[in-house]
């Protein structure tokens, strides 16, 4: 049974969401290059102009960090804040698993949220509402798939409407 007090002031998912992401945005997590990076990728976003930059260091088959750069607006450079901290200290599978789910989150209707655990990350789960923002909740993870992909020595071809290239690695 709620709380007389929850009842008087029923948590907005929406307003909690947009906060989140807004504090992203306004304080964003591991910003800047990692010196010890292993593998460097951009990625650009034609629409808008949303640019970010990804230096991640792999180290024995995990991401032990994300840094990130780049320009853009808040759904861009929020989504990238909260993926260097969603990514940090997983499995490079476990990164894949999660940039799958949430790329998914973002582009598939069908997609059951509550059947994964996104923590934090479900707050972009608002950005589908919005077909013109989807691409900028996107950027980070399609550069971050690009990065994991050439760890382990493959190859991925670009999706074209999001641009993405390893810069070093």
């Amino acid at each position: 049974m709620a709380s007389n007090r929850e009842s008087q002031n029923p948590v907005d998912l929406d307003d909690l969401y947009r906060d989140v992401i807004l504090d992203h945005y306004r304080r964003p997590r591991n910003r800047g290059a990692r010196e010890d990076a292993t593998v460097s990728a951009e990625g650009f976003n034609p629409s808008c102009g949303d640019e970010i930059q990804l230096s991640v260091a792999i180290l024995d088959g995990a991401v032990d960090g994300v840094g990130f750069g780049g320009s853009g607006c808040s759904i861009s450079q929020s989504s990238a804040s909260m993926m260097t901290e969603a990514m940090s200290g997983r499995s490079i599978d476990s990164a894949r698993v999660m940039s799958k789910h949430v790329q998914q989150m973002l582009t598939d209707d069908s997609f059951d949220i509550d059947a994964v655990d996104l923590g934090d990350l479900e707050a972009l789960s608002g950005v589908a509402k919005f077909p013109v923002r989807i691409k900028c909740g996107l950027l980070a993870w399609k550069v971050l798939d690009q990065v994991l992909a050439n760890a382990t020595g493959e190859s991925i071809s670009d999706d074209g409407d999001i641009p993405t290239r390893v810069t070093s690695g």
